[in-house]
Formats: C-alpha cells, structure tokens, sequence
C-alpha cells in the first residue's frame, strides 16, 4: 500500500513540475478578443467593429498605429512566420544559389503540413524556395532554406531571433522556420506588422510577397510546378479581392486560428494590417479590408519639416504636440496627436537635409525607437551608426529586462504551486505510514 503511494506521489509531482514550469516560454492567452485600445484617443477617427481577437494597422512609412486591438498581447503566428523566414533569407542568400533538398526538408511532406512535394536529393534555386514558402506555403521548403541559409536549422532559427530583436519586436520568439505549432513560438500583432514594414524595404521580399503567380521550371526530379496565390485579397478571381493589396502572407494551425498579414498601398500611401485568430480566413480578409478602408478614408497624409506623416483628416501640422531630442548633433522632434505618436522629424527644415536626418525620419517606430530595413541609420559621409539606433537598443534592452521579469515571477509562481502540492502528498504519505503502523 505504502508502496503504491510512494509510486502515485512520484507520478503526480512530474506532472506538476513538467506541466507548470516552461522555462523560456510565456503564456499565449487566447479565446477573448481584446479590446480596441485606439478608441480611447479624443477625436480619433470611429475605428470598425473586427472579429479577430487581435489586430494593428500601422502606417508603412512611419511606424505610427492608427488601430491598436490588443496589438501587444501573445498569440501564434502559424504561416506567417514564413515573412521573416523569406527577410532572412533575401538578406543572407542569393537568388541564383541552387538547393538540394536533405531529409531536413523532406520530413515535411507530409499529409498534414503544407508542401510542394519536394524529393530527397531534388535540387531548385534559392528564388524558387522564396515564392514556395510564400505562395504554397511549403514547410518543407521552409525547413530546407533553413538549413542551406544557417548550416543548420538551430541556427537559422537563431538568425530569425536576432532579426527579431534587431526589429525591436520584443514579444516574439521563433522556434521553427515554418510556423509550426510550438510552444515557444509565439509573437504579437504589433510585431508581425514590424517584420513586414522591414520586410517592404527590401526589393527582393516585396517582390516576392506580392506575387500572384510564379512558376518553378522543372527540376532534376520534377515536372515543372505552377503556383497561384492562396491570398483572397490579392486574387482577382475572389469575391475578397482588394485593389491595392501589394502582398501579404496568411497562416493557420488549431491554437493560432487564422491568420493574417497584408499590406496595401494607394496614392502613394502604404499601411500594413495585422489580424490575429479568427475562425476563419474570411474573417481576416473582411477585417483587413475594413481596416484599410478605415485608414484610406480617415486619414490624410501631411507634410512636416519635409516629412510626410499620417493624421486624422483636418489635422494639421499646427494640432501636433512635440517631444525632442539629439542625436549626432541633430535635433529631432517625435510628433503626437492627442497623445498618440504619427512620426518624428527633423527639428527645423534644412536645404539639403543629410542622408542620417532623412533616414530617421522615416525609420520611427510608435514608441519612438527606431527602425531599418538593416537595423542601422547610417551618414552619407562618414557611414557612423546613428545615436537613433543606440535608442531602439535601449527601449529594446528595458522591455526585455520587464519580460525576463515576468517571466520569472511566473516561475516563482508554478514552483510555490509545486511546493504546496509536495506538502500536501507528504502529509498523505505521513498519513498512510501511520494508518499502516497501528
């Protein structure tokens, strides 16, 4: 008897430990929408109703939010993941370089994951992966650019990680290259919309994630391979078609629901929109569209010391509120309407503004910290790193510092949770031993 509960004790306090205590991860809440954060600014325009449980709409150029539902809350990415997949890849590969596909990549075709139906020892180039990961949303292919980019997968993973962090996307962890369900992958709304602004300074991804069709020619294994686009915003043929959509990327597993990124751009105005869980595609496709009709519509574009910024419509440079600051001996203001950020400027309009004042101006993230195609902003004269990215690094620094944090009162918590557990299966073993003992 004493025995059998020894044995019980020993089983129960596993399960304790192993299911409470997830070192590295965070918890995903999700099965709640959250609530619109943007409708609480005064004078801001009426934002649509969505049903995603999170989403964002930034302006492309600026950084600046224009609709925030939980953008910083927790959720999974699924096959959106694949953006920063194809970021890294475009900055670390070339196009022409040709890929061999290893039983890294064709463990993943399978019934159940998305593939091109790649073989062992089949050989394409790296372009053709990038439009396979996007178009067909091949997680094979995924897995094998993973490993041809980093030499290994782990360390592809790692370069994702510090593209992630170099981003400022402090609330994202990658553990896969193609979004596959793991508990230790996980990012935000508001940083999905991050790698997508990063990833639309950079031809080759814009290129790419905007394409309809593409076709692989046929390989050493293979027929040639047509893809269309599986993005109901940018296929003509569907009923959810949207004028202007210049690309995007959709995902979807049980936890993560679907997903969505895309971006669209008219009379050179660019936003990017991000909707989270939903239980279906269709519901990303029509919040998007509200979302891009909600920007189109009710904000204009206006002109500050030569930089153009996002604003409620009969906003004007006059109804801005200012916060400055230096950097390399250039003086910069952050610019707020009604408390919410819309861009940054230099601080006076120069004749011939310098390479590292245009760059700042148009590398500001919301929370002020600077953002680049290459994580720097750089003079045309001497090529010195900007003091702006010294700044990013520091916001970037302290939110972590609050995630470790938490993440180890969380810890604190699961292990007090285990501890009490112990105690009490003590007092029953000391119970039983007493029983048997007469």
């Amino acid at each position: 008897m004493l025995g059998k509960l020894w044995k019980a004790a020993a089983v129960s306090l596993t399960l304790i430990l192993t299911s409470s205590v997830t070192v590295g991860a965070v918890t995903v809440n999700f099965g709640t929408a959250a609530a619109v954060a943007t409708d609480n600014i005064q004078n801001w325009p009426a934002a649509p109703a969505t049903v995603s449980e999170t989403a964002v709409l930034i302006d492309a150029d600026t950084g600046a939010v224009l609709y925030d539902k939980g953008m910083d809350e927790y959720r999974f990415p699924a096959s959106t993941t694949k953006l920063m997949t194809l970021l890294v890849a475009v900055e670390n590969a070339s196009p022409r370089a040709q890929v061999t596909f290893t039983e890294t990549g064709v463990r993943d075709v399978t019934w159940d994951s998305s593939n091109i139906g790649m073989q062992l020892g089949e050989t394409i180039t790296m372009k053709d992966c990038w439009y396979a990961a996007i178009i067909e949303s091949a997680n094979e292919v995924c897995a094998q650019i993973a490993e041809t980019v980093g030499g290994t997968e782990a360390e592809f993973i790692n370069m994702m990680n510090a593209k992630a962090k170099e981003l400022g996307c402090t609330r994202t962890h990658f553990a896969n290259a193609g979004g596959l369900p793991d508990a230790n992958h996980y990012t935000t709304a508001h940083d999905l919309a991050k790698i997508m602004r990063a990833g639309l300074q950079n031809a080759r991804f814009r290129k790419v994630v905007g394409a309809v069709n593409y076709t692989i020619p046929a390989t050493n294994m293979s027929a040639a391979r047509g893809m269309h686009t599986h993005m109901p915003l940018m296929a003509k043929e569907s009923n959810l078609y949207y004028e202007g959509c210049i690309g995007g990327k959709t995902g979807s597993t049980q936890d993560a629901g679907h997903t969505l990124v895309a971006a669209a751009e008219r009379n050179g105005r660019t936003y990017i929109a991000v909707t989270l869980r939903t239980q279906d595609l269709g519901q990303n496709c029509n919040d998007t569209i509200a979302l891009f009709d909600y920007a189109f519509n009710n904000f204009d574009s206006i002109d500050v010391n030569g930089v153009k910024m996002t604003v409620p419509k009969g906003v004007t440079a006059a109804d801005l509120t200012t916060q400055s600051f230096e950097r390399n001996g250039n003086t910069f203001n952050q610019y707020y309407y009604n408390g919410q950020f819309v861009g940054y400027a230099p601080a006076a309009a120069a004749a011939t503004p310098t390479a590292a004042v245009t760059a700042a101006a148009e590398t500001v993230s919301p929370e002020g910290e600077t953002q680049a195609a290459d994580g720097t902003v750089q003079t045309a004269e001497t090529g010195e790193t900007s003091g702006l990215q010294e700044m990013q690094g520091t916001e970037s620094a302290v939110q972590n510092a609050e995630e470790e944090q938490e993440g180890l009162s969380d810890t604190a918590k699961h292990l007090l949770i285990a501890g009490g557990c112990m105690g009490v299966l003590l007092i029953i073993l000391l119970i039983a031993l007493y029983i048997k003992n007469g």
